[in-house]
């Protein structure tokens, strides 16, 4: 069983809904009305973490799921806590200022890429052998 994996699952779609609540307020705090989904630099930055971290989700779940059939539970839930950590400073550091998104996305991107080339290696390995 993966329940490390599934745990890391379950705290990044919160933080997927972290960053929805979020926008939310935001909504209200800048006056920004439905549809519209610009119009206030402020709301903007929270709009796009959240659109950012909705992008990268597909790649990071994915990896995160292939790492842990093909490399194990608890090494993949160890990275995917750094992505879900990575996550929570480019959503949090966006909000602030677009200068304070990078150490955040940097984060999350490492730990995505080598859930990524993980996996890819390992399935590489054993249709090889």
């Amino acid at each position: 069983m993966y329940h490390f994996t599934a745990l890391i699952t379950c705290l990044a779609v919160a933080v997927y809904f972290f960053s929805s609540v979020l926008v939310s307020r935001a909504r209200v705090k800048f006056g920004v009305k439905l549809p519209a989904i610009s119009g206030n630099p402020d709301f903007e930055r929270v709009f796009r973490a959240q659109m950012n971290t909705l992008e990268w989700l597909p790649i990071f779940l994915t990896s995160l799921w292939l790492f842990a059939i093909y490399i194990g539970d608890g090494i993949t839930a160890s990275i995917g806590a750094v992505w879900v950590i990575g996550r929570i400073l480019y959503v949090l550091g966006y909000a602030r200022a677009v200068e304070q998104r990078g150490p955040g996305f940097a984060i999350q991107a490492l730990a995505t890429i080598a859930l990524w080339l993980g996996a890819l290696g390992a399935i590489v390995m054993k249709l090889v052998h």
